[in-house]
């Protein structure tokens, strides 16, 4: 799919007439509250079926297309991209954060047969209807009053996932304040010099527009979500340097 030159023009330019993104909002608030209680109560349903997880992480798959579709959202990512990821194995994914609709589009766009989980603050686990969908999903709860803790349950949780399966992870922690990338933390390279993995950057463009910090409705646009050739932690080098290059590489991407 071409992406065009006119930058943040395009990103911001609606996607449907405004009679249709009112009906459309109009079906998100008629039924988005029925949609989520499906989704969320699903896992106390039917956890115990053999292959729920897959199935449930199809269905909050095809529940974040609906979403940005009723939001008169298009996520964008180059087919060739698509491809390599389908077939990537043995990876972290690592993604810059702009907004909450990030791990929307995400969800959206990166095709069904590479799985992917994220991590998750462990007090998430406290209520029980959270803690079954979580687990029934394959999140991982990470524990952040405590670092070492939380480095050795990634590390043990990444260890354990097959092949095809990766983590992602938020290098900058939060989402970034200013309009380039925040300053990463070393959590993804550690844990992948740990695991033996490699990392697959991927750089989102343009969600912070569409949805910016303090706002709750998000604007009608288009997203653009770019993946990256592997990236290799260097035996040789020290983590710092591996964090500095790694951030290099999404930053060129991320300012082109």
């Amino acid at each position: 799919m071409p992406f065009s030159p006119d930058g943040q023009d395009r990103a911001t330019r609606a996607i449907d007439p405004l009679p249709i993104r009112l009906i459309k909002r109009a079906i998100l608030v008629l039924v988005g509250l029925f949609y989520f209680l499906f989704v969320a109560f699903a896992p106390l349903l039917c956890v115990r079926r053999r292959g729920f997880r897959g199935w449930y992480w199809r269905l909050v798959k095809r529940s974040c297309s609906r979403l940005l579709w009723l939001l008169s959202i298009r996520v964008e990512m180059r087919p060739e991209e698509k491809n390599a990821l389908a077939a990537d194995t043995n990876s972290i994914i690592v993604v810059n954060h702009r907004s909450h609709l990030d791990g929307f589009s995400l969800m959206h766009v990166v095709p069904d047969t590479k799985w992917f989980t994220f991590a998750a603050k462990s007090e998430f686990w406290n209520s029980k209807l959270l803690r079954t969908g979580f687990d029934g999903a394959g999140l991982v709860p990470i524990n952040r009053d405590s670092g070492s803790t939380a480095m050795d349950t990634l590390t043990k949780a990444v260890r354990e996932m097959p092949a095809r399966c990766s983590i992602v992870l938020f290098p900058e922690g939060t989402r970034a304040k200013t309009e380039s990338l925040g300053d990463f933390k070393a959590g993804a390279v550690l844990v992948a010099r740990e695991t033996g993995r490699t990392i697959t950057p991927i750089v989102i463009h343009d969600s912070d527009s569409l949805l910016p910090r303090g706002k709750h409705l998000p604007r009608s646009g288009t997203i653009r979500v770019e993946a990256l050739p592997t990236f290799t932690c260097d035996p040789t080098a020290s983590v710092d340097e591996d964090l500095a290059r790694l951030r290099r590489q999404m930053m060129a991407v991320f300012e082109r």
